[in-house]
């Protein structure tokens, strides 16, 4: 399975969360993570693996495409984090491979060397790996184009692919996802001229919504004026998010507010709750959000 991670905006929690989903995934699965971000490859950052928290030299996903290596450097994140709670955690889990990008990378046009390539790699990728999980640049990026004519190549199109768009529970945020998806140069009109079906892959397409409040908690510095209009506020973005058709039908799932990723964005592990670091309900969010995406009949039922 390839899943593509999206978001028009930066600042969507798309990396992190992303990252988190594939550290669930990869506890019962073999996973790949690729850092298709080119101009801020950062994932190896969220992993707190040292030599890749700003991409790698020579021999990144970027210089595969531009340079001509015969295939990009992938690190086992099990055995290269420096968290010590993560270190050998492959002896009760599945692979877990991080795929970064290049140190000063950019951005890229497409070109049909390109376009075969990157169907090279996700076809072999794809026949290692239970999950392949491609972080892609925010907006409409030549990684979104590029990811799109590729799965919609001959030798691609018996995998399954699943995009996901995430988006902060913002009104900003929810006009701007609307119009990646559904706006003129959005994921459905560069996927139809790319070769794709558009129904077919709306139908593969869902939402995130990354820290989202929750409202029903107490909060004893909050006066009553305060509370009645962040009620307000919340109801008239679930009615914004349903006129840009974002409503629950096309959600996988939400996060919540999480302190600790407001500092520092990183994996979320059992070992943060219970060092009372971390909230349960972030590990239960971004646990679920990894079921729901694997399962096919909870996917097809929306």
């Amino acid at each position: 399975m390839l899943v593509f991670a999206s978001s028009d905006k930066g600042g969507t929690g798309r990396s992190v969360t992303s990252c988190n989903i594939a550290f669930h995934l990869a506890q019962r699965s073999h996973v790949a993570y690729l850092d298709f971000d080119f101009g801020s490859p950062t994932s190896g950052a969220v992993f707190e693996i040292p030599r890749a928290e700003r991409g790698v030299e020579h021999d990144g996903l970027h210089s595969y495409f531009t340079d001509g290596i015969s295939e990009p450097r992938g690190i086992d994140v099990w055995h290269h984090t420096s968290r010590a709670d993560l270190r050998g955690a492959n002896a009760r889990s599945g692979r877990l491979v991080l795929f970064p990008g290049d140190r000063g990378g950019a951005e890229f046009a497409t070109s049909d060397e390109i376009e075969q390539r990157c169907v090279e790699l996700f076809t072999r990728l794809d026949s290692e790996f239970d999950v392949c999980v491609v972080d892609l640049s925010a907006g409409r990026s030549h990684a979104l184009t590029m990811a799109l004519i590729a799965t919609a190549h001959p030798a691609l199109r018996a995998i399954t692919a699943r995009w996901l768009v995430f988006h902060r529970w913002t009104r900003q945020h929810i006009v701007a996802a609307n119009g990646l998806v559904y706006g003129d140069r959005g994921l459905l009109s560069v996927g139809r001229s790319a070769g794709h079906d558009p129904e077919a892959l709306l139908d593969a397409t869902r939402f995130v919504r990354v820290a989202v409040p929750n409202l029903k908690e107490y909060n004893p510095g909050q006066t009553a004026a305060q509370a009645t209009w962040l009620h307000a506020c919340d109801e008239e973005l679930r009615k914004l998010a349903v006129d840009n058709k974002l409503g629950r039908s096309r959600i996988l799932g939400t996060t919540p507010v999480e302190p600790v990723l407001q500092w520092r964005e990183q994996l979320i592990a059992e070992s943060d709750v219970s060092a009372r670091i971390a909230n349960p309900g972030t590990v239960e969010a971004f646990r679920d959000l990894a079921t729901r995406l694997t399962d096919d009949a909870v996917w097809e039922g929306m």
